[in-house]
């Protein structure tokens, strides 16, 4: 599972030329999901994610949760974090999981977050999507969870 999470001022996702999902202040988290990723490592994610420490407090210091400042979180199906582009040009996607397993582990992720307290906004699935963001500071992280061994 790879995330790429972005400490954002605000975010929208359009589909289609109608605006679908928007977020002030928050995470926007982009969401790569890889085969043998199943909901155990979907809700480790999720609470990664809601414990991240990458707002400022009163200091200056990055350390408070998405939480503790009120933000909001979209999360946006990214199936393209799981390229492999180590051969020629043309990127590979092998790793990814198939969308019919991956649909309900997005829409799993989302749902966890939402039950850790957090508002959640979501893109649509397998759409073509224009996103849009304000990145704050900028600010962005690389999440790489490995599938737990069987």
């Amino acid at each position: 599972m790879k995330l790429l999470v972005q400490r954002v001022s605000e975010a929208e996702v359009i589909v289609e030329g109608r605006s679908v999902a928007r977020i002030g202040k928050g995470l926007l988290v982009l969401l790569g999901l890889e085969k043998g990723d199943d909901a155990a490592l979907a809700e480790e994610a999720a609470r990664k994610v809601a414990g991240l420490r990458i707002f400022e407090d009163g200091a200056g210091k990055m350390n408070l949760s998405i939480g503790e400042v009120g933000g909001s979180v979209l999360v946006v199906s990214q199936f393209t974090l799981s390229a492999d582009l180590s051969r020629g040009r043309r990127p590979g996607f092998e790793r990814a999981m198939p969308p019919e397993e991956a649909r309900p582990l997005y829409e799993y992720f989302a749902k966890v977050v939402g039950l850790l307290g957090l508002r959640v906004e979501t893109g649509v699935f397998a759409a073509m999507m224009d996103v849009s963001l304000v990145n704050a500071g900028p600010a962005t992280f690389w999440i790489d969870l490995p599938p737990s061994p069987r």
